[in-house]
């Protein structure tokens, strides 16, 4: 925003203060309110925070916390904050962020209060900040997302601020354990964590840290970032690497090449010097060390060998320092096989020569900036999606079915998705078919591009808003049809491979449950192996849950994506999913906990015991089942679930007495297929 913005805005908050500062002890009430609400108007501004920071004392001394709980500081806990933060009340929000900026002044000696010295206001702010690092990583639940909506980034905000006030210390252990948390589930977007590497070599360089274990850890992700091997440890910048890189012998830049690809292939984080080596020993000519550079494996290398000229292109055109996240996308592509299907060759070098229309050129200057060509950001988005299919996050979006397809169709039908892509990019409008009519999303190009989704990745950013578009559209079709839409959208907008047989845990009319025990024991005949007689998950299949918090209460319907169902280390029969929020790794209440790494997930998969993933449910497609197949679970089993979901989302849905789905469990599924 400008600054005249913020000039207004502060002028507009300094007259509300005033007001305030005026007001007798009785009478503040009265203007407290239009204080917060020019608080709540200025956190979002650049600059805001700053402002409202160097008001602390002002706002403090003025009456700005008095009759409400945060007028005491020193009896404040920091294990309540994050109920504050995520409050559904914005005034709630907005009182809790001015109180933290408060305390960042206090502790970093701006003015001081009665009762609270700036060491216990410091070690205030680091139990904070550790109970609230998602936030300054991967982004918070989607939960918490869909409640606050576009507070979040104030949250957010507010939250890096006082990181900046008052250094790592004490929060660096577990900010490093939530890097690696979050970088585990390998996300195609990871400015965030980055940024968050950036500042904690910039306080192990001051010093920060120096006890226990974090201190080597976060060295490790420094590494990593800023000197993965011996020609960049010292991280001497690009131009100067690339000159020591002229005078290295032959063995030193193979030992360069084995160093860059452990350290992308250990963490999932690749180097801007790694973007720079590979640019630089293929226009020297040093072909051999690309595999070497990237940690192929023998199928990796067999890729490479049969599409060595389309790979030196890619390299060319799509990987630089500005993302060189790619390079480890193309490593996962290569190891995936994709380039085997006979389409996704040609459509590529379609990709690479691409021309794009000036709305795409002005969406990808705007969502990514100038320094590097529209077509160049594009085709790196390609190779990401393809590379990292369950990589993709949703951003800030309300949607997450757009996000899900994209991830579906570079799992599924990466084709299908390079010609999308293709569409959009070169003519501003997607055609899609809902039982044979075509529906089109022309118009979008027509959007002011601040409106649009710009805080993922290039694909997704040019994709969804015309998806979405579409969707909506095929959802308004069959709207009066007298069943869930999805049970028509979700084959016509995903593919033929969705299963047609249609599955809903709740009536559609009034959302209470209806023939619930049948619901669950259907999901179970359709995917648990010992019920469908050990029948894999052929093609991922979307599905519906009903999201929770960490009480159990409900907050929404999501879109995730049934990847496989198996056992883990422990014997424990687990679905494993793809969950399109941004991070995976949520607390679902009532002791469902959804896992992201250590119970047999692969990268970007989360995972639930199967009775808990069930317990959270709602929809699902599944193949029509032939009588001789599938057995139902046992009824205990049944009865654990359905008790889950009447303890958790389905509290308030349970049909009235007399109405209660209790027909015992049958071998045979209930009438609600979708032929």
């Amino acid at each position: 925003m400008s600054e005249l913005g913020l000039e207004k805005l502060t002028e507009k908050f300094d007259h509300a203060l005033s007001q305030l500062e005026q007001a007798r002890r009785f009478n503040k009430y009265r203007y407290q309110a239009a204080t917060l609400e020019a608080a709540a108007r200025l956190l979002p501004v650049e600059g805001g925070i700053e402002a409202l920071y160097q008001r602390a004392s002002r706002f403090d001394r003025a009456g700005l916390f008095a009759d409400t709980p945060w007028d005491t500081p020193d009896t404040l806990l920091p294990g309540l904050v994050r109920s504050s933060l995520e409050s559904e009340d914005r005034v709630t929000t907005t009182i809790e962020l001015l109180s933290e900026l408060r305390l960042l002044a206090l502790a970093c000696g701006l003015y001081s209060h009665t009762g609270v010295p700036g060491a216990q206001a410091r070690h205030f702010l680091t139990q904070v900040l550790a109970l609230n690092l998602d936030y300054l990583l991967g982004g918070p639940a989607e939960a918490t997302r869909v409640r606050l909506g576009s507070r979040v980034s104030s949250v957010e905000a507010v939250l890096r601020f006082l990181l900046a006030g008052i250094g790592f210390g004490d929060t660096l252990s577990s900010l490093v354990t939530e890097i690696h948390r979050v970088l585990a589930q390998r996300p195609i977007q990871v400015d965030s964590i980055k940024s968050m590497i950036t500042q904690i070599a910039v306080a192990r360089a001051g010093g920060a840290g120096t006890g226990g274990r974090a201190g080597p850890e976060a060295d490790l992700l420094v590494r990593a970032l800023f000197g993965p091997t011996p020609g960049c440890a010292d991280d001497p910048g690009l131009d100067v690497y690339q000159q020591r890189l002229q005078a290295m012998p032959d063995e030193d830049l193979q030992e360069e090449a084995l160093q860059f690809a452990q350290h992308m292939r250990s963490i999932g984080l690749a180097s801007d010097y790694h973007a720079q080596f590979l640019r630089w020993v293929m226009s020297e000519g040093h072909d051999g060390l690309l595999a070497e550079a990237l940690g192929l494996s023998s199928t990796g290398l067999d890729v490479l060998r049969c599409y060595q000229q389309l790979v030196h292109r890619l390299v060319e055109v799509a990987i630089y320092p500005q993302t060189a996240q790619c390079v480890y996308s193309l490593a996962m592509m290569l190891e995936s096989g994709v380039l085997y299907a006979p389409p996704i060759a040609p459509a590529l070098w379609r990709q690479i020569d691409l021309s794009l229309s000036p709305h795409c050129e002005a969406l990808m200057s705007c969502a990514f900036g100038d320094a590097l060509p529209a077509r160049v950001r594009l085709l790196a988005g390609a190779l990401a999606i393809l590379g990292q299919p369950l990589g993709i996050g949703q951003g800030n979006n309300p949607t997450c079915q757009s996000a899900r397809a994209i991830s579906l169709w570079a799992h599924n039908d990466p084709d299908y998705l390079l010609y999308l892509i293709q569409q959009a990019a070169r003519f501003d409008e997607v055609v899609m078919h809902f039982e044979g009519e075509p529906l089109s999303s022309r118009g979008v190009a027509a959007t002011d591009l601040q409106q649009l989704p710009l805080d993922t990745d290039p694909v997704s950013v040019l994709l969804v808003p015309h998806l979405d578009k579409i969707y909506h559209q095929m959802g308004g079709l069959c709207a009066d049809r007298g069943d869930d839409p999805h049970r028509w959208v979700n084959p016509e907008f995903h593919g033929w491979w969705v299963g047609r047989a249609f599955n809903l845990a709740v009536e559609l009319e009034s959302g209470q449950l209806t023939e619930y025990r049948d619901f669950i024991a259907r999901f179970y005949r359709s995917y648990h192996p010992y019920c469908n007689g050990n029948q894999p998950i052929i093609h991922p299949q979307p599905a519906g849950l009903a999201i929770t918090d960490s009480n159990a209460a409900f907050v929404g319907w999501h879109a995730i994506t049934l990847i496989r169902v198996g056992l883990d280390q422990d014997g424990v029969m687990r679905v494993y999913f793809f969950n399109p929020n941004n991070d995976s790794g949520q607390d679902w209440g009532n002791g469902v906990l959804v896992s992201t790494d250590g119970y047999g997930e692969r990268h970007g998969e989360s995972s639930l015991p199967f009775a808990e993933l069930t317990s959270r449910l709602y929809l699902f497609h599944c193949e029509d089942e032939r009588p001789e197949t599938g057995r139902p679970p046992e009824a205990a089993e049944v009865t654990k679930v359905e008790q889950m979901a009447i303890a958790s989302w389905a509290a308030s849905r349970v049909p009235p007495a007399g109405a209660t789905d209790d027909k015992p469990v049958i071998g045979e599924p209930a009438s609600r297929s979708g032929d």
